[in-house]
């Protein structure tokens, strides 16, 4: 077992944080991605800038081993996701050598020779993980621990308020998006529609509007689940990021200039379609109607499909590993008031299996990537028997400048939290 490698799932900012900290302690890794660069879901929104300084955005670890490659750590300024793959993933990746394996798909992760139910042995036996390249050529490898840092990028939440897509959502098509859009010119002169309330949504309906501000017969209609506006607009001054405040600010004096319509207590019940647009059903049977476009951008949820045969503990309400759950429930918390999330919290039944980054905190959408960093660094101190280590917390957060609840679903009440933001110009983006 001591011989066998540290399987990491995902080569992502988290998964190649991980495989920078198991390499300086002396542990072999592997890390395989799915896409065909390393940080591809980073990759997807490469035009959008984030709101986070460098500072931020850097993993100790990580510098130390780039800065033997005579690598130059950017200092200042807020980079896109091109310019962080471009000056800091993917030399990291670079660096990391043929450890990181691209094109490389997990299709399950077991023990080998022992599905779930067999107890004998099975913490003295390897993982098994099982892959598929690009031309759907099979392999596995052995392992003696797994960390799965593969996010929550593929799988959004749909446009359905009940958490399943609504009638007829899937039957649109194209005719529903659920990521931020970056060129909207095509749209212009339609009726446009943003389900959601985090700071994605916000952000959708900014660059909407800013469509509809040249582009006459341009309508934008803002959909919100809750009864109230409450904290979708931000923490004002009191928010530890001030790019991310300004997002909201932002939406807010669209709100009131007129040029967007914002609908509270709407509940996507149904999209139904029709040769001149779609409309969109709640769930209370009120209407929104002649709508050529629906952004859906109600965050994202974990995908577990390949841990089947893995003993995994999970939160019944945010899909989120147990052991952090309390600490990062979005009823309680905001992103800056959640605690440190270390190896001891992250364990899973299954020894030495972790889920770290954005997929550790399931449906919640208060992950932040310094909160990622310190989860790898504590996993991978715990892996090399550094308990110490493993047990120190070395993670500040910024603060929101929201309310520490969610308040009431169905009035007007406040909310907690804001998705992760990210800035396109001179304008917050949310990443969900």
């Amino acid at each position: 077992m001591s011989e066998l490698p540290v399987v990491v799932v995902g080569a992502g900012p988290q998964g190649l944080a991980a495989a920078a900290h198991l390499l300086e302690r002396g542990q072999e890794v592997v890390v395989f991605e799915a896409g065909a660069t390393p940080a591809a879901a980073v990759s997807e929104w490469g035009h959008v800038r984030l709101f986070s300084g460098w500072s931020e955005l850097i993993d100790a670890a990580a510098h130390r081993l780039l800065e033997g490659t005579g690598w130059a750590a950017p200092t200042e300024g807020y980079p896109t996701g091109r310019e962080w793959v471009d000056r800091y993933l993917a030399p990291l990746a670079a660096a990391l050598g043929d450890r990181v394996r691209t094109s490389a798909t997990v299709t399950g992760i077991t023990r080998a020779g022992r599905d779930r139910v067999v107890d004998s042995g099975r913490h003295g036996t390897p993982f098994l993980v099982h892959t598929v390249d690009a031309d759907g050529h099979e392999s596995h490898i052995r392992a003696r621990a797994v960390l799965d840092a593969s996010g929550t990028w593929s799988t959004p939440n749909p446009a359905g308020a009940s958490g399943v897509p609504a009638l007829g959502e899937r039957a649109i098509g194209e005719r529903v998006s659920y990521r931020i859009p970056d060129d909207v010119s095509h749209l212009a002169g339609q009726h446009l529609l943003v389900v959601g309330a985090g700071n994605s949504a916000a952000h959708a309906v900014l660059r909407l509007t800013d469509l509809a501000r040249t582009e006459p017969g341009t309508r934008v209609t803002w959909v919100l689940r809750r009864g109230g506006v409450g904290s979708v607009f931000g923490g004002g001054a009191g928010d530890g990021l001030p790019e991310r405040a300004a997002l909201g600010t932002r939406a807010r004096r669209a709100m009131e200039k007129g040029l967007v319509e914002v609908i509270t207590g709407f509940r996507v019940d149904e999209l139904r379609a029709h040769p001149d647009g779609i409309t969109v059903v709640a769930d209370d049977g009120r209407e929104v109607t002649d709508v050529a476009h629906v952004f859906a951008l109600t965050g994202f949820r974990p995908d577990t499909s390949f841990l089947t045969e893995l003993r995994i503990a999970l939160d019944p309400v945010l899909e989120a590993v147990a052991g952090i759950a309390a600490e990062i429930d979005p009823n309680i918390h905001s992103c800056g008031s959640v605690g440190a999330t270390g190896a001891r919290e992250l364990a899973q039944p299954e020894p030495d299996f972790f889920i770290v980054g954005a997929k550790s905190y399931g449906r919640a959408p208060t992950f932040l990537a310094l909160t990622g960093y310190e989860q790898v660094r504590s996993v991978a101190a715990y892996l090399a028997g550094d308990d110490e280590a493993a047990d120190r917390n070395e993670l500040a957060l910024p603060s929101t400048g929201v309310c520490g609840g969610s308040g009431d679903f169905d009035t007007a009440g406040e909310n907690c939290c804001a998705v992760p933001v990210l800035q396109i110009g001179a304008r917050p983006v949310a990443v969900g």
